[in-house]
């Protein structure tokens, strides 16, 4: 096949309609080595990454994003090599895109257009949160960083209290944005719950300064179960739990 262009028009709307899946198979289908133009009247200029703490919870925001109309991308460890290609250049090549991405998208690639990199709760440590944030402001254009952490996440802030850093006020919400934001959560498949609670109860669990109380990041794992619509914390195997010390801890249910 010799085709050298693709070209979609509308194609904001496309992906609304729900022929994602669609556009997928037709680009699979053709060279990679070619232009890919998509056009629409209403696709803003901003390209933003948005980094998550586990694969897990990439997906989870991914599907919330997505149900919600953002025009998204997910890229974490859990997608075959060839899909996060696929991603990679499509994320590269578009203008109006966010990409919800593990740190797989922290090092050794280069976006040159991205406007904006948002990290959603802490990284590993100082130099991750570093390499995230050089993903912006590449090759002389600018660019810019959001953090958003918990209060209970706050003290990662004397890592980085050397750099150019503002603390803003979290933005209030419409109570239409907040039940649009609860209706999409509700629709999330339960699977990809289950994972993000285990997921995120790993990765906390791994870090030092939080996971030593095993108590309260047992609390603070239950805060997180109920914030993305599980009723109960999902049960660990056995062997899971003695592993991560957290075995006989309150709020920890094991697998029968």
């Amino acid at each position: 096949m010799s085709l050298k262009m693709l070209i979609l028009d509308e194609a904001d709307h496309l992906l609304d309609l729900g022929f994602r899946k669609d556009i997928e198979k037709i680009v699979d289908c053709i060279p990679r080595q070619r232009q890919s133009l998509l056009f629409s009247a209403t696709i803003p200029k901003e390209v933003v990454i948005v980094f998550c703490t586990t694969a897990m919870v990439t997906a989870f925001i991914y599907v919330l994003l997505r149900d919600l109309k953002m025009n998204v991308r997910e890229m974490h460890s859990r997608k075959p090599q060839l899909y996060r290609t696929r991603i990679s250049d499509e994320f590269r090549e578009s203008k109006g895109l966010t990409l919800v991405t593990s740190d797989v998208s922290a090092r050794g690639v280069n976006y040159p257009d991205v406007t904006l990199v948002v990290q959603v709760g802490i990284p590993s440590d100082r130099e991750q949160y570093i390499h995230r944030l050089g993903r912006t402001g590449r090759e002389g254009k600018a660019g810019k960083g959001i953090l958003l952490l918990a209060p209970w996440e706050e003290y990662f802030m004397n890592e980085i209290k050397d750099l150019p850093i503002k603390r803003s006020q979290l933005p209030e919400l419409s109570s239409d944005i907040k039940h649009k934001v609860e209706q999409s959560v509700e629709k999330i498949d339960l699977s990809i719950k289950e994972a993000a609670y285990h997921a995120w109860l790993g990765y906390y669990n791994s870090i030092t300064d939080i996971g030593r109380d095993k108590t309260t990041l047992v609390e603070l794992a239950n805060q997180f179960c109920q914030s993305i619509g599980l009723d109960r914390p999902p049960a660990l195997f056995r062997k899971t739990a003695l592993k991560m010390g957290l075995k006989g801890i309150p709020g920890i249910n094991i697998r029968k």
